[in-house]
């Protein structure tokens, strides 16, 4: 069956008419933590399935829902021609920040992949615990949430030649957990109306995800970024901005205001790209100050949040503006417990504070343990025509800084030093490697660890990537971080 065009969040289509949906863009998937990994599959054939077929109904809805797309857009999305996929072949042991992903091709496209791809952190996980410990396994797929997440298990265990186990469907379980984690939240903030989902990107799959958005109506929410699933369901599909659409403007005010002047609906500006208060607050109330009235609101993404936010309260206090508010990253029942006793603390009216929840309602009500935080799965921009891009993130102990420019993997074969280094492509293989993207599937080089300590299993950067790393930061860092 074709995949729907609108099987993808909502902030896709938004950044797509705020961007240059047609320009020539690479992004990588990578996970940042997890130790060595297989990956059981043909990732170009795989990516490749995934495109959508888009049809004229897909973008009547859109358009009913303050996404009508432009030109630019459609043609963008029908140019499955020009994408170029560099990935490690199947079979191959790769290790953490490892870009072992990377697609170019036309920005909206490239872009709109995101939620499906990361959805292949679970294929690997169960390839990599199957070839390591069958028993655990066992143990972790005993049961699951859906249909759609067994068959997707027992195909990967195929492709590992791993004997399949007895795998339980507990469709109405989840489902239970689930509505009874979103009424704990709806309690808490004391009005379904303040909370929207986000967790497509935490899902194993898209049936599993439909299984969570049915719980979250139940419990009265009714906005969700995933726009099939809206579509479906009945519900509101929401989102306006990611990290890329900042790091292709360069700089928190051109992109908050690209967003703001090519379209007419409301803004939330994200604040962390670069840094959440010496840039991405001071940019966003710049703008909004200029039309206090249009109801803009500000995300809070990473970092210490509470700093942030009472930074961002006194801050606007001072400047007579007053941005909705809007928390998402990692937020959890005790999280949003604390920030709506520090919303009544400084006075912040309930109707102008409201949280997103991904892996809270989606992840962590599964009883298989294989989610997308437990490797730290990324798909992330990293070249914007010809210009390489980073996310910085507030805080580099984070670790969520990501990778700039067209970044493959280099194998270590002889000699000494990292066993991966990150390079750029066209660039020289350095001597004792082999580019990983470059080698056949399944060769017996590429597979095992045995004998190699964690110093020797490190990853490090060439010279062309640590140049551009580099570069990036003096740029946007002139006086250093």
């Amino acid at each position: 069956m074709p995949q729907s065009l609108l099987a993808t969040d909502g902030y896709k289509f938004s950044m797509a008419e705020a961007g240059w949906p047609l320009r020539k863009e690479t992004f990588y998937y990578s996970h940042r933590k997890g130790g060595p990994q297989v990956m059981p599959l043909d990732l170009d054939a795989y990516v490749r399935k995934l495109l959508p077929v888009p049809r004229p109904e897909d973008y009547a809805f859109l358009a009913r829902h303050d996404y009508e797309m432009g030109v630019g857009f459609k043609a963008a999305i029908q140019r499955t021609d020009r994408l170029t996929v560099r990935a490690v072949p199947r079979g191959a042991l790769f290790f953490p920040r490892e870009p072992i992903l990377t697609l170019t091709g036309p920005s909206a496209l490239v872009s709109w992949l995101e939620p499906l791809l990361l959805q292949l952190n679970y294929r690997i996980q169960v390839a990599t615990l199957a070839l390591q410990d069958r028993e655990a396994l066992a143990r972790a797929l005993a049961t699951v949430t859906c249909e759609e997440e067994k068959r997707i298990a027992l195909e990967t265990l195929d492709q590992v030649g791993v004997k399949a186990m007895p795998i339980r469907v507990d469709a109405e379980g989840y489902h239970q957990r689930v509505r009874a984690q979103v009424k704990e939240l709806v309690d808490i903030v004391e009005d379904p109306a303040r909370i929207f989902e986000v967790g497509l990107r935490a899902a194993t799959c898209l049936e599993q995800h439909e299984l969570a958005l049915k719980a979250c109506q139940e419990a009265g929410v009714q906005r969700t970024s995933n726009v099939e699933g809206a579509r479906v369901l009945g519900m509101t599909p929401v989102g306006t901005m990611g990290h890329e659409h900042v790091q292709r403007y360069g700089s928190d005010d051109a992109a908050f205001r690209a967003m703001h002047e090519r379209r007419p609906q409301r803004s939330s500006y994200l604040l962390d790209t670069f840094d959440t208060l010496t840039s991405g607050i001071p940019a966003a109330y710049k703008l909004i100050s200029e039309e206090p009235q249009g109801g803009d609101s500000i995300r809070f993404d990473s970092g210490n949040k509470k700093l942030q936010y009472l930074y961002a309260v006194t801050r606007a206090r001072d400047m007579g503006i007053h941005p909705v508010l809007i928390l998402e990253d990692g937020l959890d029942a005790q999280m949003t417990r604390e920030f709506e006793e520090l919303r009544r603390q400084v006075g912040w009216e309930p109707t102008e504070q409201f949280y997103g929840y991904g892996g809270h309602i989606v992840a962590r009500t599964m009883t298989n343990p294989l989610t997308r935080d437990r490797v730290a799965a990324i798909y992330k921009l990293s070249c914007t025509g010809a210009t390489a891009v980073m996310k910085f993130g507030n805080e580099l102990a984070e670790g969520k800084q990501s990778i700039p420019g067209t970044p493959v993997i280099f194998r270590r074969r002889t000699g000494s030093g990292p066993l991966g280094l990150v390079g750029q492509a066209g660039e020289p293989t350095p001597q004792g490697y082999l580019p990983l993207m470059e080698a056949p599937p399944d060769s017996p080089s590429l597979m095992g660890t045995e004998g190699l300590t964690p110093e020797q299993q490190r990853i490090g950067y060439t010279a062309a990537t640590q140049a551009l790393v580099e570069s990036l930061t003096r740029r946007h860092f002139p006086q250093g971080r």
